[in-house]
Order: C-alpha cells, then structure tokens, then sequence
C-alpha cells in the first residue's frame, strides 16, 4: 500500500489537475472548461495525491446543496492504481467535508468503472439512484455517504 501524501491545492495548480483528469479520463477536457464548471458553485475542494513527490491521484469536488459534498472527479494514474491512493483520497475528502459541517457526501460514477464502484461500497456508500449521462452515453450510478452517523 503506497503511503500517499494527499494535499489541497488552489486554483494555480488547475493546469495539474487538468493533465491528471486527462490522463484517466476521456475525453480530454481544458483548464477553461474545468474554470467554467467552478462558476458560482461553493466550497471548491482539489486535491492531488503525491507518491514520492511524483502526482499519484486527484480529487475534484464542490458544494451541491448547502448539507451535500458532491465528489466530481477522482482518478489515480494508471502506474498507481491498486495501491490505496483512491481510498486516501476518498477519506481525505470525507474528512474535509464533515469538517466543514457537510451531512452528505455524494459521488457518481459510470457504470463501466467497475473498481470505483466497489471503492464506494468499501468507504460505506449506499446506491440511491442512476442517472444517465448523455455526454458518454453511459449511466452513472449514484452514491451518497452520511457523514454524520455516529457522531
């Protein structure tokens, strides 16, 4: 299990997260799309995983409603993948959000991802829905986190 440092970082590290999100995802997105997706939400989290200071992974998410964290994005580069970086990450975030008072932690992912969906049942999360994605052609499937049971 690879012993990630997990930081949070601003707006100037965008170019980063864009080259990260490209090489996981298709496709491939611009730093001005991601800027246009931030436009009047709150709460904007980024963070980047870093394995002997190399970037390992990402985070991306934001408010969705004013007791709900929605996690946007998430990957981990290929070369790091099944080492725990998407586990660190995911708590990593989770932390961030019930410190900042969140109640829920939403995240979404395409049915086809198959690793990530069993990430979500791992960390705790419950299916509460799917959605189809007319961008990919593909449903995502829905899971929300209380980040407030037990407290």
């Amino acid at each position: 299990m690879a012993d990630a440092v997990i930081d949070i970082v601003g707006q100037g590290d965008l170019p980063l997260i864009v080259e990260l999100y490209n090489q996981v995802f298709r496709p491939a997105k611009t730093v001005e799309s991601f800027t246009r997706r931030y436009l009047g939400r709150h709460n904007v989290l980024q963070m980047v995983a870093r394995v002997k200071d190399k970037p390992a992974g990402f985070f991306l998410g934001f408010e969705l409603k004013p007791d709900t964290f929605f996690g946007w994005f998430y990957g981990v580069m290929p070369e790091f993948r099944r080492m725990g970086i998407g586990s660190q990450l995911m708590e990593a975030a989770q932390g961030w959000a019930a410190q900042n008072e969140y109640e829920t932690f939403r995240v979404e992912c395409h049915n086809t991802h198959r690793p990530m969906m069993h990430l979500a049942i791992e960390l705790g999360y419950d299916v509460v829905g799917i959605r189809w994605d007319a961008d990919r052609g593909d449903n995502l499937v829905l899971f929300e986190k209380s980040l407030t049971a037990g407290r």
